[in-house]
């Protein structure tokens, strides 16, 4: 077959390929009775439209990922392009070192859950499924409330990939 895909075995070449693959770039954040917190998220996506289902993905790494252990819900807030900060702060640092939302405006959702001000577009998912999926852990939510705006910026994953994690790998 003309132009058939050949297959090299050489894995430099997928990652070369996911590597062009862009996507918008979420936060993640999750509380309990006693903690909270929030992370960068990458690994997210509708998976069902009737019912509408969404899928993310959490590092089973970092903080967040140990804190939606113990929560019912969490929020995923798709993050404004302008939102450089609100990145660095989620993506850079630990919440096992500070406290995050002591650097960022928030409110309480449901279940206590907080809402990142400077992204007014998210969604609160019940979790209704936690699955390991490798090295991150895959929630299915359930969306339960959530705000939009009509500013369809977004922080994407070639901006964000120059970061330096909190948690390494």
């Amino acid at each position: 077959m003309v132009g058939a895909a050949q297959g090299s075995g050489d894995p430099s070449r997928i990652d070369r390929w996911i590597g062009e693959i862009d996507h918008p770039m979420y936060i993640a954040t999750a509380a309990t009775r006693t903690e909270r917190s929030g992370c960068l998220v990458g690994f997210a996506t509708q998976c069902s439209i009737h019912p509408i289902r969404f899928l993310i993905c959490l590092s089973d790494k970092n903080r967040t990922y140990r804190v939606s252990q113990g929560a019912q819900v969490v929020a995923l807030h798709l993050v404004p392009s302008s939102a450089d900060q609100l990145v660095a702060l989620f993506g850079s640092e630990t919440g096992d070192e500070i406290d995050k939302f002591e650097h960022c405006a928030w409110h309480e959702g449901p279940e206590a859950v907080p809402i990142l001000d400077d992204c007014p577009n998210w969604l609160v998912g019940r979790i209704l499924r936690r699955l390991g999926v490798g090295d991150h852990d895959a929630l299915l939510l359930e969306p339960i409330s959530g705000g939009s705006n009509a500013d369809p910026s977004q922080f994407d994953f070639h901006r964000a990939k120059r970061l330096e994690p909190g948690h390494k790998a």
